[in-house]
């Protein structure tokens, strides 16, 4: 008998086009949280071997941009990092380019009831210690809803992968300057502009109003006094991420694509005029004051990165 005469071959059709049909419908289904829609497989598991992280970790969820894995002691009805998590990574790479062979961030959170796994870390895609993945690994008592720390943490994290691994280029010189978080203010600030999150990013304005550091004087104010001026006035996103292709660029760079050495102030203005493609050296004295110091690094950096200009 040939299943495909013409009545038979009709209702064979038929069957394909509802089989279709339906996996449409599911895969919108997965994707109405968040969930995952990508082919890729993903380890169900995962066993933490790195610091004094030893969970065993569960896959609740994924899509093209995250895999999003929680401890035992994560409520699984906590949904919203598989979404709005993914919204952050698919703009970091919209704007900073793709970190490593896969498009996944590996997100990462612990239930905290006590001092273990409390904070947060990343690892970037070259690091064997998580198995070569662009990881960001946090810990809250509460995971409850995307506002305040609960999205400012992971954001922060996710911060540290874009300045330790931009273009290619391996480790973040500009860290000896703005320690552990003058940049990721103005990334947190962007990344939840960018997502739709306006309240948050308010929220993270309003704070560097009134937000001073004492380095690298008294009093300094690292987001008001530099990091929006330049955000503002050139470029938002897109200067965030010319600074760092610069650095990749023109940087000293040793084996492995490693940056050599940290960056001195008159280099860090140097390169962030590159950024802005206009002298920085009035906002810097503003921002940081002007010794002669700064000034002698900024006259040999122009002189070594002859590249970088404005």
């Amino acid at each position: 008998m040939n299943i495909f005469s013409s009545g038979n071959h009709f209702y064979f059709v038929l069957l394909l086009t509802l089989f279709f049909s339906s996996n449409e419908i599911h895969a919108q289904q997965l994707a109405a949280d968040g969930s995952s829609t990508s082919q890729k497989p993903l380890d169900s598991l995962w066993q933490e071997h790195w610091f004094e992280h030893k969970k065993q970790l569960k896959l609740v969820g994924s899509n093209d941009d995250v895999a999003v894995y929680y401890d035992d002691q994560m409520p699984n009805s906590v949904r919203w990092p598989i979404g709005v998590m993914g919204k952050c990574w698919a703009y970091v790479k919209q704007n900073y380019g793709a970190f490593g062979a896969d498009p996944k961030l590996y997100v990462i959170l612990h239930q905290v009831n006590g001092k273990d796994y409390g904070g947060g870390h990343p690892s970037p895609f070259f690091d064997r210690s998580h198995d070569y993945k662009n990881v960001i690994d946090c810990g809250l008592g509460n995971w409850t809803n995307p506002v305040g720390e609960q999205i400012g943490m992971p954001i922060h994290e996710m911060g540290h992968i874009v300045t330790s691994a931009s273009h290619g280029a391996k480790g973040s010189p500009s860290d000896a300057l703005w320690g552990d978080s003058k940049f990721m203010e103005i990334f947190n600030y962007d990344v939840l502009l960018n997502i739709g999150m306006k309240a948050e990013a308010e929220r993270v304005f309003t704070q560097m109003q009134s937000q001073y550091d004492d380095f690298p004087r008294a009093r300094t104010q690292w987001f008001k006094n530099w990091f929006y001026p330049i955000y503002s006035g050139y470029g938002k996103g897109k200067v965030l991420n010319k600074y760092f292709a610069l650095l990749a660029q023109y940087f000293p760079k040793g084996r492995g694509n490693r940056f050599q050495r940290d960056l001195n102030y008159g280099e860090f203005v140097h390169f962030w005029s590159g950024a802005a493609g206009v002298d920085l050296k009035k906002t810097a004295e503003k921002a940081f004051g002007w010794p002669m110091e700064y000034e002698l690094q900024l006259q040999q950096a122009k002189k070594e990165f002859s590249g970088v200009i404005y």
